[in-house]
């Protein structure tokens, strides 16, 4: 059986916010990578209150979480996404998902609406396959 492996992005501060609650940012576990669900937090972990760039910040921290686990958007094969007002939010998240996966293969993905994210309107986390490596 794969032993799990925490991943945390760089940013120390976020690092705490994770310790603080008690997870960690994604896991290894094989081949796989598990993403928790990263939101659109400033450094501090306050919530970015503009919408659109709250959404932006979480793919940003999605994107660094990634980065620290050796992956990319590429990799990325299932992708949930919770929302605290789909009707009025999904036009932008979508827009803003369509710019970050702009070509085929797209990976597949869930919305879902939910009445809580804990201050925040957006949340998305994802699985990810390891890059296979060229033997050296």
């Amino acid at each position: 059986m794969a032993q799990r492996e925490a991943i945390f992005p760089a940013n120390a501060n976020r690092h705490a916010l994770y310790e603080a609650h008690g997870y960690s940012a994604a896991i290894r576990s094989g081949d796989l990578v598990f993403v928790s669900g990263q939101v659109g937090s400033r450094l501090d972990g306050s919530p970015e209150p503009d919408f659109e760039r709250q959404v932006r910040q979480a793919f940003d921290n999605l994107r660094a979480t990634l980065h620290a686990a050796d992956c990319s958007f590429d990799d990325i094969v299932d992708l949930t996404t919770f929302h605290t007002d789909p009707e009025n939010q999904f036009k932008t998240v979508a827009a803003v998902k369509n710019e970050m996966f702009a070509t085929p293969p797209f990976p597949n993905w869930t919305a879902v609406g939910v009445n809580w994210l804990a201050g925040f309107d957006f949340e998305i986390k994802v699985i990810a396959r390891m890059p296979r490596r060229a033997a050296a």
